[in-house]
């Protein structure tokens, strides 16, 4: 066999999670491939595996486990749940069993809450299960997230004027579909186009990931010059977030706003208080722009907040070795 047959098959073989090192022990066990007098045939193994990655092979996919190593398994063995795909590992005693990441999307929101809000943008997470009717395409309506970001003056003079002439102009609204993973191309089509149905309401439109394949470079800047939709890549400490690709500007759609008001109360009431802090005259606006932060999503006060909240979820740090 090819190394890569001897991988595929070898993952076919032991059809539960697993990493590269077992991957190697079986290959070698087996006999499906002559190492010859390589001296790191679990380096060669480990590479091949990222390969697949890399280059965006779907029949192979992978899971970072909280010690930030990876674990793999064959796309085509997904029906079965990472559920169960433990429990077949638990009752197996001679296979080491890997520290699954178990976080969920939602998850992410806190940390994307917490690196807009350093940034100067309020955020508020849109439940789509909340709105009204039980269409299930509606998932192409909501945005994950919402953000405001009002235009900071420094007197209160610039700021009547600014108002009196066009309040549009004093606020900017963006929309953020978040993923957990993108890592191949169809993934990221369908998660990008996604975003594009979700945020055409907004100003500015964002697609939100904590991994992005680095195979998909071209294809992210390729979309995002034809659509502008922009791309964050979140980090486990919010603060070191990068936004790889910026957003273009767009006029608010009010249609679509008031569609989304009309079918989410959460969204409608998020409108109601941005326009109340913008109208809130000078002696109220302190405590107007307080209401407005106690109703947007919570953000870390403290990087050990932060530490903990990760632990506590599996988010793993990306400064921990692959």
């Amino acid at each position: 066999m090819k190394i890569k047959e001897a991988v595929l098959k070898s993952l076919e073989d032991i059809g539960v999670l697993t990493n590269y090192k077992i991957v190697t022990e079986h290959i070698i066990k087996q006999k499906y491939f002559d190492f010859g007098k390589a001296r790191t045939p679990r380096a060669t193994i480990s590479a091949t595996l990222g390969e697949f990655i890399r280059n965006g092979d779907t029949r192979v996919k992978r899971i970072k486990n909280t010690n930030g190593s990876y674990s793999y398994y064959l796309t085509k063995n997904e029906i079965k749940n990472l559920t169960e795909l433990l429990a077949e590992y638990e009752n197996d005693a001679s296979v080491p069993i890997p520290k699954i990441k178990i976080y969920e999307e939602r998850d992410l929101h806190k940390l994307l809450s917490s690196y807009l809000k350093s940034i100067d943008i309020y955020s508020k997470t849109i439940f789509h299960e909340q709105s009204n009717g039980k269409d299930s395409n509606q998932i192409w309506t909501h945005p994950d997230m919402i953000g405001i970001k009002f235009l900071n003056l420094q007197t209160q003079a610039s700021q009547n004027f600014l108002k009196s002439i066009n309040r549009v102009d004093t606020f900017k609204l963006s929309s953020y579909e978040i993923k957990r993973e993108i890592n191949s191309d169809s993934e990221l089509k369908k998660a990008f186009f996604q975003a594009v149905s979700n945020s055409s309401w907004a100003n500015y439109g964002y697609l939100v990931a904590f991994e992005f394949s680095d195979n998909l470079n071209e294809e992210i800047a390729r979309l995002n010059e034809s659509f502008g939709i922009g791309i964050i890549e979140l980090d486990a400490n919010p603060y070191q977030s990068k936004i790889l690709y910026p957003a273009r500007y767009r006029e608010l759609d009010f249609k679509t706003i008031d569609k989304l008001c009309n079918i989410n109360k959460e969204f409608e009431k998020f409108i109601e208080q941005t326009e109340k802090l913008m109208v809130a005259e000078q002696r109220y606006y302190k405590s107007t722009e307080k209401e407005l932060d106690e109703f947007c999503d919570s953000y870390f006060m403290t990087d050990s907040e932060i530490e903990n909240f990760c632990k506590e979820k599996n988010i793993p740090s990306k400064q921990d070795s692959i």
